[in-house]
């Protein structure tokens, strides 16, 4: 089975010459849905991970899957204001502007390790945020995990740089 061929390709989204890479389908595949989260765990399987921190919105859905896999605990990171308590917020690049993303203070204690799941990356800007916002609260980043890397992007290598190692499954040449 391939995962390629289960994620639809949607061209012109969200503007003209974008093709957007749409996980929706491979999520709704129980056998690509699987065979995803099977691929993203298999380096830690048998490794001490404490938590799995999951981007919004798909990220959730992935890195809840693989947080039960490794018997871990699961941290949501959420645009900012979207968390009842007190939070920890670090502002990313996006290709016009900054946005922030936040997570609760109490989500990662000190030496904790922590893989980061995405669907996605593609400039890296969210997923450098996220790594630096776990890094400050103290947390190890072991890896960066994506189902899709646009590796004209850079995004990978972004995170790379960052000391930590990036895990993809599907690469797609182009925007």
């Amino acid at each position: 089975m391939s995962l390629r061929a289960a994620i639809r390709t949607i061209p012109d989204f969200p503007k003209t010459g974008i093709l957007f890479r749409d996980i929706t389908t491979l999520l709704g595949d129980a056998k690509a849905f699987r065979k995803a989260v099977d691929e993203l765990v298999q380096p830690w399987a048998g490794t001490k991970i404490d938590k799995v921190a999951g981007i919004e919105a798909r990220g959730f859905i992935l890195g809840g899957a693989v947080a039960h896999q490794l018997s871990a605990g699961f941290v949501p990171i959420r645009k900012k204001g979207k968390l009842p308590h007190t939070t920890v917020s670090m502002s990313y690049a996006l290709e016009y502007g900054t946005d922030e993303i936040e997570v609760h203070v109490d989500a990662v204690a000190q030496g904790e390790r922590v893989i980061l799941v995405d669907d996605l990356i593609a400039t890296g800007g969210t997923a450098e945020g996220a790594v630096r916002l776990l890094q400050k609260l103290g947390a190890e980043v072991m890896a960066a995990c994506f189902v899709i890397d646009l590796p004209d992007l850079g995004g990978a290598n972004k995170i790379e740089a960052l000391g930590v190692p990036v895990r993809t499954l599907v690469a797609f040449d182009g925007h």
